[in-house]
């Protein structure tokens, strides 16, 4: 059960530190991308809206299953909990805590993820809502 404690403990929490990051960096780069972008070059709509929502999705989905990762960790916390408590006999109040602690700690990584993700999927959306109404309004669509 030593492999399950790790596995919670840095699988979970290193998948949802690893996830976040990816998502920092497409936010930055579509917001880079986003203040250097001028709509009056592209030759219809459907281009635009692809260049502009272009890994966008990758945001969303990470916002979207961060809580589910941080759910599956809280799972597997609370049955490493049991199964050291059944195998071990005893009902110390040390090792139950610290097993919830683990478990927790795996909501709390899921839900720290998300909630930034969220934000920043809604801007970036929000902004390319701006970009596209500057096109029709340049293009008369």
């Amino acid at each position: 059960m030593n492999g399950l404690k790790e596995a919670v403990e840095y699988g979970v929490i290193g998948l949802l530190v690893g996830l976040s990051l990816w998502a920092v960096a497409v936010a930055i780069e579509r917001w880079l991308c986003y203040r250097r972008i001028d709509v009056r070059g592209f030759t219809s709509l459907e281009e635009c809206e692809i260049v502009l929502t272009r890994r966008l999705v990758v945001i969303g989905t990470v916002a979207a299953n961060a809580p589910y990762i941080g759910l599956l960790g809280t799972v597997l916390g609370i049955m490493l909990t049991f199964h050291t408590m059944g195998t071990s006999g005893a009902l110390a109040v040390t090792t139950i805590m610290i097993g919830l602690s683990l478990a927790l700690k795996a909501t709390a990584a899921g839900l720290v993820v998300a909630i930034p993700c969220v934000v920043m999927n809604n801007v970036l959306r929000r902004r390319v809502s701006e970009l596209l109404a500057q096109y029709k309004a340049h293009h008369g669509a």
